[in-house]
């Protein structure tokens, strides 16, 4: 139910929190440009280029002052994992055949006050063809804002962006989504999926 109180965190969690903060900040990474956030959102975590991007992000929220969740497998959160899982922000989801995760993650988000869900778009650090469109749907379904935010490993740099409100139209909401990281990161070869995929879903939604 909303507004049901959350149980303190485990001393173990505490503990590898820290250490994590603690590599966000010997890094030396920068935020450089940070938009308000609202407390229910669809945080999208891009280019995925390293393992360390979970550090940045989680070490860039904490300093905004966003407690970040994310997808987690239900067979991850089995004793005696449950309880450091579900500490660390993490949402179980069945990805079987017969459950719908979107559908999951919608009545998460009906169930919570706040939920900032960090999404990778792109699912993998490898080559990719197209972003996943996972992320919209949850977002759509939940009634919820999409928050673009990204990372430069080169540049040790990071930040958050405007908050963009699903309208339904996938083609359009994803060009607008592809123009605010264009205006951020216009060269970076692993974002150059995302402003095709923009272009050629804006052609199809136009013919």
């Amino acid at each position: 139910m909303p507004g049901q109180p959350t149980p303190a965190p485990s001393l173990l969690s505490r503990l590898f929190k820290a250490l994590l903060l603690g590599l966000y900040r010997w890094k030396g990474w920068t935020l450089v440009d940070v938009h308000p956030v609202p407390k229910k959102c669809v945080i999208l975590g891009a280019p995925h280029t390293t393992n360390w991007d979970f550090v940045f992000f989680l070490g860039a929220t904490n300093e905004c002052g966003i407690k970040p969740s994310f997808m987690g497998k239900l067979s991850l959160f089995k004793w005696p994992m449950t309880r450091f899982m579900l500490d660390m922000g993490g949402v179980p989801v069945d990805r079987s055949r017969r459950a719908n995760y979107v559908e999951q993650v919608v009545a998460e988000f009906t169930r919570r006050d706040e939920l900032a869900l960090v999404i990778a778009p792109e699912g993998t650090r490898g080559t990719i063809t197209a972003w996943r469109s996972g992320f919209y749907h949850i977002a759509h379904g939940a009634g919820v804002a999409i928050v673009p935010a990204w990372v430069d490993n080169a540049a040790m740099t990071g930040g958050i962006g405007p908050a963009i409100f699903p309208s339904g139209d996938f083609a359009a909401d994803l060009r607008r989504i592809a123009d605010f990281y264009r205006s951020v990161m216009p060269d970076h070869p692993k974002l150059a999926v995302l402003y095709a995929q923009a272009a050629i879903e804006g052609e199809k939604a136009a013919a």
